[in-house]
């Protein structure tokens, strides 16, 4: 199966997965929960799910730990797509389009938006702790999930690095003050979701150490392809307008270093990470290199 076919039938599994995620969780009052679908089930790449189940299976190197993966893998799409709510906020990023369709608070307005947001964040933490049926994953796993979600999602985490971001400016911000902006607001998640795939396929802390170098090379990489992508990508396949990082007076790495010196450091990101998965002795590393490749050479 080429990596376009294994990511297309992740994305299946993962969209009939989040189709179901919200059943048994009580009664949700219509106008919020049509809210939260809204945005959850906006499509887009699915990348953090699919590195979820992917670890998951890269370490037993069986399909079993990517099945009983898939709580977390919805969990973490949770997480990302009430931040996404949230960042394009007015407050924040004010952002009329994603993915092609208009931002959940221009179809139902700022205050539904936010507690849409606020629902699938807390939703989150029930469908990690969801994994635990059945007896497949040990309770000192499972809190090292959870314990770990909170912090890389919170404000030492993702939060962090949206407030760093939200005060960022051209001219002011240096390259070491963007690279942690863009390690705590994208990184961190996506490491969030290689550690926790780990995790659940059983691998050890030298494992999980290089799942985690991996990850965060990864992740740091996806966010300058974004930069990249702002200047220079197709509006149509991206679904929202380019130059919104320059409107808004936004440092980047284009902006910092220019274009060509931040393709450059993407591919050094993505050999970087390759070379932390061969280090760290999987029982099936190849989707995962893949998926890194794949990454870099991406248009949306």
């Amino acid at each position: 199966m080429s990596i376009h076919d294994y990511l297309k039938s992740c994305t299946a599994q993962i969209e009939e997965a989040l189709s179901h995620a919200l059943d048994g969780w009580g009664h949700i009052p219509p106008r919020l929960q049509e809210a939260m679908l809204y945005s959850l089930q906006a499509g887009g790449k699915r990348i953090r799910p699919t590195l979820v189940v992917t670890a998951a299976a890269a370490v037993r190197g069986d399909c079993a730990s990517a099945a009983h993966a898939m709580p977390v893998a919805c969990a973490v799409e949770f997480i990302h797509t009430y931040s996404l709510i949230h960042d394009d906020l007015p407050a924040m990023d004010n952002d009329d389009y994603r993915r092609g369709k208009l931002t959940n608070h221009k179809v139902y307005g700022e205050a539904m938006a936010i507690l849409a947001g606020d629902a699938l964040l807390t939703y989150a933490f029930g469908l990690v702790a969801r994994t635990a049926r059945g007896g497949i994953v040990s309770s000192d796993v499972l809190l090292a999930i959870v314990e770990e979600l909170s912090l890389l999602s919170g404000a030492a985490g993702m939060v962090g690095g949206q407030a760093a971001d939200m005060l960022g400016e051209q001219g002011v911000t240096s390259i070491e003050e963007l690279e942690y902006i863009h390690l705590h607001k994208t990184s961190d998640l996506i490491q969030f979701a290689v550690k926790a795939g780990g995790r659940l396929g059983g691998a050890d802390q030298r494992q999980l150490d290089c799942l985690a170098l991996y990850a965060r090379n990864l992740g740091l990489a996806f966010q300058i392809q974004d930069d990249i992508l702002d200047v220079i990508g197709d509006e149509g396949k991206l679904g929202k307008k380019t130059q919104g990082d320059v409107e808004q007076n936004k440092v980047t790495y284009p902006y910092l270093i220019g274009l060509e010196k931040s393709k450059a450091k993407v591919a050094s990101l993505t050999r970087e990470a390759k070379s932390a998965i061969a280090s760290a002795r999987l029982a099936e590393p190849d989707r995962l290199l893949q998926i890194a490749d794949y990454l870099l050479r991406r248009d949306h």
